[in-house]
């Protein structure tokens, strides 16, 4: 028998075999970073960071916690330096406008939206929308997440609630609402908790990426309300996203965090978890924590060097860093 040589060849059969395994088919690789946040800010843990991670102009990183303490803010070498804002914020989205920088947070326990500055100032809280016709009352209203875009266009996901997107406009004027909840598993085009939103600026017109948590989909929208296309199936309760140049980093619920290229394509797996006992564990103790490998990942970001924050759902608090290394390969 004779093999073919050509590598050209050679490398279409291997991406041929990674995707029919769901393996990565252009390799980007990271490096964790042991201990690299302040492991007990104000000498007290951090705290369930049941919420998000987002990152500012400066470089500094916020992490969501459901601790009195609200927001955390570390520095980029993960030093903490303060906390701000009310506690048990869900989704975070950090946005650059005109007159500052602008945190985007869901509060689910509370039926409400905010935005906040930086420094902690409430600026404004949005409740259910009533002229949408889904809700009766306020706490049937849950969100798990919120973004704008450029141009201040709001979208809110009602992902423990109704599981709608809502749609505003810049003066948070409600214009629709789309999405709704589906059989299990939810028909392409409806949801099974919209767990997660982030803008995927990857195109020339803004696109959604929402995270349909128990549908283990990762999916693509259009800013009007349409399902433009499935990014990834059957992935492990994906419950952030975040997009940063050609990436696109997946945080999921059940031990992992995947990252997709500009094609879409799986390009690596972070902290990969093989036990599954620990997937999802809220109260998994200290002493059967691994570094490097992730137990419940709810909040991903991705800095301005391309490093993966990731904060897990643990009653104890959990952040991991995953350096992107320069030698990583390139996608074609």
């Amino acid at each position: 028998m004779s093999f073919n040589r050509n590598p050209m060849v050679s490398l279409f059969i291997v991406c041929v075999i990674a995707s029919l395994l769901g393996l990565p088919q252009h390799e980007r690789t990271y490096t964790n970073v042991p201990n690299y946040f302040t492991a007990q800010p104000d000498n007290q843990l951090v705290g369930p960071a049941h919420g998000g991670a987002a990152v500012d102009r400066a470089g500094n990183i916020y992490v969501s916690t459901d601790s009195q303490r609200g927001i955390l803010v570390f520095s980029p070498n993960g030093t903490y330096l303060r906390h701000l804002g009310p506690t048990q914020i869900h989704g975070l989205h950090l946005q650059r406008e005109k007159d500052g920088e602008y945190l985007y947070a869901a509060r689910p326990n509370f039926h409400e939206v905010i935005k906040i500055k930086i420094d902690g100032t409430t600026a404004w809280t949005m409740s259910y929308p009533q002229e949408s016709g889904i809700y009766t009352k306020a706490e049937e209203f849950n969100p798990t997440n919120i973004v704008a875009l450029a141009d201040g266009t709001i979208f809110v996901a009602d992902g423990y609630g109704k599981n709608y997107i809502h749609k505003y406009d810049r003066n948070r004027k409600y214009i629709k609402s789309f999405g709704g909840q589906g059989a299990m598993p939810a028909e392409d085009g409806k949801f099974n908790r919209c767990h997660g939103l982030a803008v995927d600026t990857r195109y020339k017109k803004p696109r959604l990426i929402v995270c349909n948590r128990e549908s283990g989909r990762v999916e693509q929208w259009d800013t009007d309300g349409n399902l433009v296309k499935i990014l990834q199936r059957n992935l492990r309760m994906p419950a952030a996203a975040h997009v940063s140049g050609d990436y696109v980093a997946v945080a999921e619920l059940q031990g992992r965090v995947t990252v997709l290229g500009k094609d879409n394509s799986i390009v690596a797996y972070l902290g990969d978890n093989p036990n599954e006992s620990q997937r999802a564990n809220y109260g998994l103790p200290q002493a059967q924590w691994t570094d490097g490998i992730i137990n419940s990942a709810h909040g991903v970001v991705i800095d301005k060097q391309g490093n993966v924050i990731v904060s897990e759902w643990s009653q104890f608090g959990r952040l991991h860093k995953f350096a992107a290394n320069k030698e990583a390969t390139k996608e074609p």
